[in-house]
């Protein structure tokens, strides 16, 4: 999965009868004895009823169920929703009145309504006011028909997404082990083109492990009646039904509680079933709604789900925690303009009794799986197949309008899922593979077994509007989605604090897959500067944390420190004993649950059989170091004076030494230690030369050249760690770079780069040698180098925009660049390697970001010639981000809005995406305001999954950065109630050029403002603050350090004074 972190609350609504929804019911009423009583009492007690019969009429409008509809009537057991009762205590302060007459039998309505907006409001304040409520409802007509129903509301929890949690809290949420699912039914009637409700049934077959007297299953954001639950013995079919002496619900856990009145026994199984009223919400996770608008202007409705991490029980009650596998039996009814998928083929399509245009799709049943991997989705897209593969039928699904742009997706698909087989050595288990672009999904992708879902900006793609980038990231995308296939979603972790496995290992393997697709691309090495050297920078920071977490959903650390440390034993097993391992351990684990010592065990065993580890040393004794502790060493080699030796150490690289920190671990790992020299260049040989243990605080490398020859430990980044050397062998890398920088691989000028300006940043290595080392960049031709420093420069930048000093920092910067500018030029060619093109877009960007004339004019000239031309966009496509934003920063409002206007009017993700962030660029401050309010506007034209983009933009914008900080502060409680899993992210981005006391201080007052609210995210606040404390320090220690080099250098801020 690629997360966007966007987790909202759902709420509930109903409407009037109308559309196609379920068949209207007869509702009757039975007779009742009277009483007499005197006239002031009749009078009061007609008041008191039409009072009642209006408020239960109001209540009854919004909240009311349904009856159960005929179409359930083919299924193995009737469907009715259902309301569950209160935990026991509160039963007597929640319950409604009696009705007088036991012979009644009402039947509610559901409707197939669009339900209205104030219900919402209604049901928010019942939620947040109230633990529960109690609602006079009619029966179904089923056993008892005096029963009270009662609504049990539930508080929308968000699931820990982005700080770590306790393990007693973890424990706590953990659902109990006596149980384990074995198989699921499940029958879902969403009406999407009504009031978005869900008539739900579901059957769970499940096997008793130890004596136990209550079932517990998640459940969210559910109602159900208690009448329709029923348990029974698998073991004893004609049996009586086993009996429930209660139904609780904790909101907090998400756990529905059947208490039983005798116990399970262990080896026996039992069915447990229930039906149930769902809502399609719009906050894009669980079974939620998502719309379009196609060609003629006709607004169009689709249900899509996302489950992971914890959102399969908002669809449906289920065990819902990864290591619970079970097999899927999923039927899905749909209109018959309509057509639904899921994880596996349909198996047959019947008509839906008593509904006209109705239709049953009944699906084959799953392989063992989790919960957070099922998946469905009805809409009216079409799609595209693939003849490529002979075992799997691979199809495309879009908008009708925008198919064809899926057809990249279809090339590459099936080539990459065909080349994992191969890897892996495990053949695809599934007979389908489906993959769909969503117009709304709050994540960039989900490995849904069999059904993978896509933002569209990650699928589709137009060759004549798309750029390279756009191109090139689908590939990453559907690589990093289809390596699932195997890890995660063949075997999948117990828990989510070995979910860097799923992670960590689809972040690696994305690159082999594109690797094979697109060879010429070198996506391996960009892997360098696109995965490793920016999590380095993450894990640099005293408040990082360790690979195998407490994280639910992950982040970089899960997916980047992750791939990068498996990147690295990669290499120093070998790929050969790498590759067998994994084929063994999956092929170990298929279908079921592992954690990574069960993966350390495998590839151990091959490393010894091919004799690439020692005996007495293992994978775990290694990657223990790696993963169960945070940071990484800098590994600090000092040569001794012939040169012919070095002594070298370790010790955390950190980029802010705390004097009053109260870590006092002390940090050592097994580093395999890999060098080259120049007497001998070899980059290739990547596989470790001399094992530093975790126990050494240093050792001694014997055999290097002559003092007046240089060494460079790491050959090709593989190993995840820093290097620095004495000053002596830094002047020699110097001096080689700017007498032949060839004679070093292009990824080791990428990462001699990369640890300089750390080095320097962090105080490890002056700025004088790192600064003066970059300007050996104006006879780089190769890309790799070039973003290495552009990534640096970005920070310094930053930290410089608004001092003094920033004109001569840019001078420096400019002198660098421009050669690099007038090199490649403005004009894009398609048919250069694809790094020239991306060497050409960073060039043209930083030329216009540091307002260098010519670009800014040009830029100007052909936004122009398209505003003049609106069908006729002749922008380069690889430029048009730097062309939209610098145009429309040099512009006005009439800049402005011609672009939004064609954001309306684009028919492509990528497109739309780009015109999104340059509407940010603008200087005109009441603009940039006015697109702040727009972002967190429902129905301006922006989607909610992009608000989020919409609030970086303004931030990174010098003019817009103060107005969306004061937009956080003042608008924080309808920003965090339209998208609360989206604020951590805006805190993150608008404090990052916060490099004052004052900044800071505003930080911390902010942040504690709202503790509570930022609870779950405590990890991320900490990494915010620190990278501020950072910043300051940096500004105190290091500006005028950089300062008073560039004027020694010849680049100067300073105001000539008249003689």
């Amino acid at each position: 999965m690629l997360p966007e972190n966007l987790r909202m609350t759902s709420h509930w609504e109903e409407g009037p009868s109308q559309g196609s929804g379920p068949p209207n019911q007869t509702i009757t009423f039975g007779k009742s004895q009277g009483c007499y009583m005197s006239r002031g009492a009749t009078f009061l007690l007609v008041v008191f009823m039409l009072s009642g019969l209006v408020t239960t009429g109001l209540i009854v409008y919004y909240f009311a169920p349904y009856l159960t509809p005929a179409s359930f009537k083919d299924s193995k057991k009737p469907v009715s929703a259902s309301l569950i009762q209160p935990r026991k205590g509160d039963e007597e302060t929640v319950r409604a009145p009696c009705r007088s007459s036991p012979d009644t039998t009402d039947e509610a309505m559901m409707t197939n309504e669009k339900l209205e907006e104030p219900a919402a409001e209604v049901i928010i304040r019942l939620t947040t006011e109230t633990s529960l409520s109690s609602v006079d409802l009619p029966s179904s007509g089923r056993k008892n028909t005096t029963e009270k129903s009662i609504v049990t509301s539930i508080p929308l929890i968000s699931s820990t997404t982005e700080a770590e949690t306790s393990a007693t809290e973890q424990t706590n949420r953990r659902l109990p082990r006596a149980l384990k699912p074995l198989h699921y039914l499940v029958k879902l009637q969403p009406f999407i083109n009504g009031n978005f409700s869900i008539i739900g049934h579901v059957e769970v077959e499940m096997e008793a492990l130890e004596p136990t007297s209550n079932i517990t299953l998640h459940m969210a954001d559910i109602i159900t009646r208690n009448e329709t639950i029923m348990l029974r013995a698998l073991d004893d079919p004609h049996g009586e039904d086993l009996k429930i002496r209660q139904h609780e619900y904790d909101n907090e856990r998400q756990f529905y509680v059947a208490h039983l009145e005798q116990e399970l026994q262990p080896g026996h199984k039992y069915l447990l079933s229930m039906e149930f009223l769902g809502y399609l919400n719009d906050h894009l996770r669980g079974f939620y709604r998502s719309s379009y608008t196609d060609a003629d202007g006709t607004h169009k409705w689709l249900a899509a789900t996302q489950f992971q991490s914890s959102d399969a029980r908002r669809a449906f009650p289920c065990f819902d925690e990864p290591g619970f596998k079970a097999t899927f039996e999923v039927y899905l009814a749909r209109e018959e303009n309509m057509t639904s998928i899921s994880n596996m083929p349909i198996a047959e399509t019947l008509p839906v009794t008593g509904q006209e245009g109705w239709l049953w799709d009944r699906y084959n049943t799953t392989v063992p799986m989790s919960t957070y991997l099922v998946a469905f989705i009805v809409s009216d897209f079409a799609h595209m197949n693939s003849t490529f593969m002979d075992h799997v039928l691979f199809k495309v699904w879009a908008r009708e309008e925008a198919l064809l742009q899926a057809q990249y997706s279809l090339d590459i698909g099936p080539r990459i899922l065909s080349h994992y087989e191969m890897f892996f050595n495990v053949s695809f288990p599934l007979p389908k593979l489906d993959m769909i672009a969503l117009p709304d999904f709050a994540y960039g992708a989900m490995e849904n077994w069999g059904l993978v879902t896509y933002r569209e900006t990650y699928m589709l793609y137009d060759p004549s509007i798309s750029s390279m980038y756009n191109k090139e990231r689908i590939a990453m995308v559907i690589s990093h989605e289809l390596a699932h296939q195997w890890f995660g979603n063949l075997v999948t972790p117990y828990w989510w604090e070995d979910i860097w496995l799923n992670e960590g290992f689809a972040n690696f393997v994305e690159y082999i897959g594109v690797d094979y697709i697109e060879p010429s691309w070198r996506v391996k090495q960009r892997f360098v500067t696109q995965v490793m050297q920016e999590v380095l920078g993450l894990d640099s920071l005293g408040a990082s944390h360790p690979v195998k977490t407490n994280i639910v959903n992950g982040d970089k650390i899960t997916y980047k420190k992750g791939s990068s440390v498996i990147r690295m034993m990669n290499h120093f097993l070998t790929e050969a004993t790498f590759r067998k391992g994994l084929s063994n351990y999956l092929d170990a684990f298929k279908y079921d649950n592992a954690e990574q010592d069960d993966l350390w065990r495998h590839l151990t065993e091959a490393a010894h059989e091919d004799g690439t580890l020692p005996d007495d040393l293992t994978v775990k004794i290694i990657m223990d170091t790696w993963t169960l502790q945070m940071g990484y060493p800098v590994i600090k080699v000092v040569r001794s004076p012939d040169g012919t030796s070095a002594t070298v150490s370790q010790e955390r690289f950190l980029m802010l030494r705390k004097e009053n920190s109260t870590d006092t671990h002390e940090y050592r790992w097994w580093v395999p230690l890999t060098y080259t020299t120049e007497d001998d260049p070899n980059f290739n040989n990547t596989q470790a030369q001399v094992w530093m243990k975790d126990s050494e605080a240093q050792l001694t490398i014997p055999s290097l050249p002559s003092k007046e020859q240089w060494v460079i430990f790491n050959p090709q980044e593989t190993g995840y760690y820093r290097v620095n050397y004495d000053d002596h062998n830094w002047e020699l890398l110097i001096h080689q770079l700017f007498t032949n920088h060839r004679v070093i691989s292009t990824i080791n000028r990428a990462q001699i780069i990369d640890d300089a300006m750390n080095l320097a940043k962090a105080g490890h290595l002056s700025y004088r040698a790192a600064l003066h080392l970059c300007t050996y960049l104006p006879r780089e031709a190769e890309y790799l180098p070039w973003e290495a420093a552009l990534n640096n420069f970005d920070f310094l930048k930053t930290m410089f925009s608004r001092t003094s000093g920033y004109g001569a920092f840019k001078s420096y910067l400019l002198d660098i660049l421009v050669p690099l500018y007038d090199s490649v030029g403005f004009e894009d060619s398609v048919s250069d390697p694809l790094l020239d093109q991306y060497k050409r877009q960073k060039a043209v960007s930083w030329a216009c970001k540091l307002d260098h004339p010519d670009c800014l004019y040009k830029a100007s000239s052909l936004f122009a010639h398209w505003m003049n031309n609106p069908d006729n966009n002749s922008i380069p496509l690889n430029l048009k981000s730097t062309v939209y934003c610098y145009a429309i920063a040099q512009g006005d409002e009439a800049e402005w809005q011609f672009a939004w206007d064609q954001y309306l009017r684009s028919n492509v993700g990528s497109e739309k995406a780009k015109l999104l962030s340059a509407l940010g660029c603008t200087k005109t401050v009441w603009l940039l305001t006015r697109y702040l309010e727009m972002a967190f506007t429902p129905s301006s034209g922006i989607r909610k999954q992009d608000s989020y983009t919409v609030f970086a933009v303004v931030a990174s914008n010098e003019m817009g950065r103060a107005l969306a900080w004061d937009f956080l502060h003042n608008e924080w409680d309808r920003v965090y109630t339209f998208f609360k899993n989206i604020v951590m992210n805006m805190i993150r981005v608008v404090s990052r050029s916060f490099n004052t006391k004052q900044q800071l201080s505003e930080l911390l007052t902010f942040c504690e403002a709202h503790a509570q609210q930022l609870s779950s995210a405590e990890l991320d606040v900490k990494q915010v603050i620190e990278n501020v404390e950072i910043n300051v320090a940096w500004m105190r220690a290091k500006h005028d350090m950089v300062v008073g080099w560039l004027e020694k250098n010849g680049y100067s801020s300073k105001l000539r004074s008249h003689k």
